[in-house]
């Protein structure tokens, strides 16, 4: 078996026990989109770009209801999350080709979840070799474009 050490996500992980409030509520709440990332808002959730992404593309589905109960999630958020992830994917597909997509929840701390009391659809895009030593012996991801540059891009493909 062979395994693939990640300290950075412990380290961001820890890090997020010390935030006060929730993120996925503060962030729609305030009303700047642009500035928090949000690149779409739905009737019952919105997509946010991942501000610590593994790929450049690395979005979260969420609902705007403050709930870590995914079984007790009502029809309709569930639905808009998964019709939402279809729509981004195929918005991601467009703009950076990649060779596949990962798509999860961390449901609890203990799944991996950073911020577990609200839920959110990780959507991520994939390309063969993707990962390099630069990620897993400097902690450092190499990323090829700044968060504005994805924000614009994706903003702009999932409103045309």
């Amino acid at each position: 078996m062979d395994y693939l050490w990640t300290p950075w996500r412990y380290r961001y992980v820890s890090e997020a026990r010390n935030v006060t409030g929730c993120v996925f509520c503060d962030l729609p709440a305030a009303n700047r989109d642009e500035e928090s990332l949000i690149v779409l808002r739905g009737a019952n959730t919105f997509v946010i770009l991942n501000r610590y992404p593994y790929t450049s593309g690395h979005v979260m589905i969420v609902p705007f209801a403050h709930t870590a109960d995914f079984p007790g999630l009502d029809t309709a958020t569930t639905a808009e999350i998964m019709l939402l992830a279809q729509r981004v994917q195929g918005a991601l597909e467009g703009i950076y080709h990649p060779d596949g997509f990962n798509l999860g929840m961390n449901l609890g701390r203990s799944a991996g979840a950073g911020i577990a009391d609200h839920l959110h659809l990780h959507l991520l895009p994939r390309w063969s070799g993707d990962t390099n030593f630069m990620t897993t012996v400097s902690e450092t991801r190499m990323q090829p474009e700044e968060l504005s540059t994805t924000y614009a891009k994706l903003r702009k493909a999932l409103n045309s």
